[in-house]
């Protein structure tokens, strides 16, 4: 038997109420459990009032809410499943002779959609709301004033402090940063006055300071000078530059690949980036392969009764999915896997169980 449009709209119509109420919960559990923490972290910070932090909470709640999105498709699904089970809808659809492929079709269908909006519209809304949040953060919590930004001219890095501030260019790096060559300092005392130029074939970022070879210093009131080994002081670090960069989170999917070739061209390692692409373009399928498991749990044991172990059991899968993008997306960061292995992964492994399920619950 074919399923109906009237059906199919139908029960698209339960699971996406059921998953829109269960995100709805764990939104709101988020972000009260992020505004706790973010009330903690700012307890001793004067200039971060309650207001401040209560917006830097609104800010990040988007990326936390992605990530949130696989949960609120397994319990939400879940939660569907019972309900038609329970007022005997799902009995009846099956006794006409719809399998259980044809009624789960609906909420595949409704999970790509879910899925393939969260990487084209929702993500790149919520990589701007996080990129506020972590330049507040970055000014109010850390009280770290530097930023660094890679781009088709070069590297750039601004450091300031009460004093004034210190921008850096560089055409070209290697060593992840910590070696620049054709180097060029520019000193501005407070935000906008300029003081001198300092140009340097190389520099070496040592421990506490910047080790410029071959530096030549303008002066905007006096003769310039020549230095063939000049410190300045910095207080950046190898990991500092690495935090500097622009979190993955904070790009939006459609620049992402753009922003990996520039990264990749300057010199720097782009494993990250590639890992969060990966992972949105993944997106979509782990939507479905958490309706699939969904399924698997409600309709087995919504026949045999005991619906506290479904639920168990359901909060299990999701915190083994959990727990699997946390131990091999580790693998894919340091070059033991390949990226797509790893983002793709848990991807696969949700799909193969669900399927799997499945066929032996229906077939087997």
């Amino acid at each position: 038997m074919r399923i109906s449009w009237t059906l199919a709209l139908y029960l698209g119509r339960h699971y996406l109420a059921a998953i829109a109420v269960v995100f709805a919960v764990l939104v709101v559990l988020a972000y009260s459990f992020d505004t706790v923490e973010l009330l903690r972290r700012s307890a001793n910070r004067a200039e971060a009032g309650i207001d401040t932090v209560f917006a830097m909470s609104l800010l990040r709640l988007p990326n936390l809410s992605i990530k949130l999105i696989p949960f609120a498709a397994l319990f939400g699904g879940m939660l569907a499943l019972s309900r038609l089970t329970r007022s005997q809808e799902l009995t009846v659809t099956r006794a006409a002779g719809v399998s259980v492929w044809q009624f789960l079709a609906p909420a595949l269908v409704l999970a790509m959609l879910i899925g393939s909006f969260v990487i084209t519209i929702y993500n790149p809304l919520s990589a701007a709301l996080l990129s506020r949040y972590e330049a507040i953060e970055a000014r109010v919590l850390r009280g770290r004033a530097s930023m660094m930004a890679v781009s088709n001219t070069g590297l750039w890095l601004r450091e300031a402090d009460a004093q004034g501030q210190i921008v850096v260019h560089a055409l070209r790096v290697a060593q992840q940063g910590v070696e620049l060559r054709d180097v060029i300092l520019f000193y501005y005392e407070g935000t906008d006055r300029f003081v001198k130029r300092v140009d340097a074939s190389e520099a070496y970022l040592r421990n506490g300071y910047w080790e410029l070879k071959n530096a030549t210093t303008s002066y905007t009131d006096r003769a310039g000078s020549f230095d063939d080994i000049l410190h300045v002081p910095t207080t950046l670090t190898f990991d500092r530059i690495q935090d500097s960069f622009a979190s993955p989170n904070t790009i939006p999917f459609w620049q992402l690949p753009a922003f990996i070739a520039t990264l990749e061209h300057a010199g720097f390692s782009a494993l990250r980036h590639r890992l969060h692409f990966h992972t949105l373009l993944a997106a979509p399928f782990l939507l479905c392969a958490m309706l699939l498991i969904a399924a698997s749990f409600s309709l087995r044991l919504t026949r045999r009764g005991g619906v506290g172990m479904m639920l168990g059991l359901g909060v299990g899968v999701g915190f083994l999915l959990y727990f699997t993008i946390e131990l091999v997306q580790p693998f894919g960061l340091n070059g033991t896997l390949p990226v797509p292995l790893a983002a793709w992964a848990p991807t696969g492994i949700c799909l193969m169980l669900g399927l799997s399920m499945l066929f032996h619950l229906e077939d087997g």
